[in-house]
């Protein structure tokens, strides 16, 4: 199904009704392909429970500077001292 961005604007619960029946809903903006809503349970990744909330996770996963995400945020917020 595909769907423009005024009907997605005019007409949202509809279309995530659909969405959750298994229809893949195709969202378009100006005949372009923009984004595509699919069901939560059909196209998600299920996420392990014992994984640590508190790692950094992106392109930065593998870095050992980093300790906690709450760290490194607070430090790259702190003032600087010129």
């Amino acid at each position: 199904m595909e769907v423009t961005a005024k009907e997605l604007r005019s007409k949202p619960g509809q279309i995530i009704e659909q969405a959750s029946r298994g229809t893949e809903v195709v969202i378009t903006i100006h005949g372009k392909k923009l984004a595509k809503l699919i069901p939560y349970s059909k196209g998600t990744k299920q996420i392990d429970a014992s994984m640590d909330q508190d790692l950094l996770f992106g392109m930065w996963k593998d870095r050992e500077t980093t300790e906690t995400v709450d760290n490194y945020v607070r430090r790259i917020r702190r003032r600087r001292i010129f």
